[in-house]
C-alpha cells in the first residue's frame, strides 16, 4: 500500500531555511503539459532534484518533501504524472475522489522519462548542475529507470520500488536494464515489505554487482512498505536513517 491522504514526511523542518515554493505547468518533449511543485532556496546551489512519488501522483506528502530538500540547499521539483490522461492538475485540484487508478494505468515509462527531462530541464534553468531523481514505490522504480535514460543523472534514489516484473505498460523491470545504468543508484526498501521480498532486491543487487555498476542498497528489518512517514511511530528510526542516507548519497555525489 502507497501512502494515504494523511502521510507527511518523517523531516522536521530547518528553522530560518528561505525557500520560495510555487506550483508549476511544465511541458514536455512531446507537447503534454502536466503539473509540478518546484521548491528552492533563497540563494540556490549547483544541485537539483526530481522527485517522482507513488501511484497517485502529485500529492501534499512529495510537495512537503520538496520544501525538505531545498531547506538542505538543493532546487526540487516534484512531478505529476497524468498530464496526458487528467489534464493538468495536483491534489489540492483533484481531491479525495480522484480516480489514480485509472489513470496510473495509462502511464507509459517512456512518458515518464520525457517528463523527467522536462523536469530537469527546469532545474538547469533555475542554475543546477549536478541532478538527481529521488521516487517513491511507483516512483522508486522509475527513479532507477531515468539513470538508465541518458538524462545526465549523477545518481538515483529509489524507496521501496519493485526491482523486477512485470512493469504496468510492459517495459522492462530495472534489472531488466543493468547494463544501462550510467549513475549510481541507491535503494531503500522496508523488510517486512510483502510486496518487495528481500530475494528480489538480492537479485538486483547482485544484477548489478555482475554489471559493475555502483550502487548501495538498505533493508530496514520490519519495516512495512511506505514505511517513510511521519506517523510510524515505530519506524522513526529507520526514517532517520533513510532520510540520513538521501542527504549523504546526494552530498557524496555532487
Amino acid at each position: 500500500m502507497c501512502f494515504d491522504s494523511g502521510a507527511r514526511p518523517p523531516i522536521a523542518p530547518i528553522a530560518g531555511a528561505e525557500i520560495e515554493s510555487h506550483v508549476r505547468t511544465l511541458t514536455a518533449s512531446d507537447g503534454a503539459r502536466f503539473a509540478a511543485f518546484l521548491a528552492k532556496p533563497r540563494q540556490p546551489g549547483t544541485v537539483g532534484v526530481v522527485i517522482l512519488p507513488d501511484i497517485r501522483g502529485l500529492h501534499h506528502y512529495y510537495e512537503e518533501l520538496a520544501v525538505h530538500f531545498a531547506e538542505h540547499g538543493y532546487t526540487t521539483i516534484a512531478i505529476d504524472y497524468f498530464g496526458r490522461t487528467a489534464g493538468v492538475g495536483h491534489d489540492d485540484a483533484r481531491g479525495e475522489d480522484f480516480d489514480w487508478q485509472t489513470h496510473v494505468a495509462q502511464t507509459k515509462a517512456d512518458q515518464i522519462a520525457l517528463d523527467t527531462a522536462a523536469a530537469l530541464d527546469e532545474l538547469k534553468a533555475a542554475g543546477a548542475i549536478t541532478l538527481f531523481t529521488v521516487g517513491f514505490c511507483f516512483g522508486g522504480s522509475n527513479s532507477w529507470l531515468q539513470a538508465a535514460n541518458g538524462l545526465g543523472l549523477a545518481g538515483a534514489i529509489g524507496l521501496y520500488g519493485r526491482p523486477g516484473g512485470p512493469t504496468r505498460d510492459g517495459s522492462p523491470a530495472p534489472i531488466e536494464r543493468v547494463d544501462e545504468y550510467t549513475a549510481p543508484l541507491l535503494g531503500l526498501f522496508g523488510g517486512a515489505d510483502a510486496g518487495i521480498p528481500q530475494s528480489a532486491v538480492d537479485a538486483f543487487d547482485e544484477a548489478l554487482t555482475a554489471a559493475g555498476k555502483p550502487h548501495a542498497f538498505m533493508t530496514y528489518p520490519g519495516a512495512p512498505h511506505s514505511f517513510f512517514d511521519r506517523r510510524f511511530a515505530e519506524h522513526q528510526e529507520a526514517c532517520a536513517d533513510a532520510w540520513k542516507r538521501m542527504l549523504t548519497f546526494i552530498e557524496e555525489k555532487s
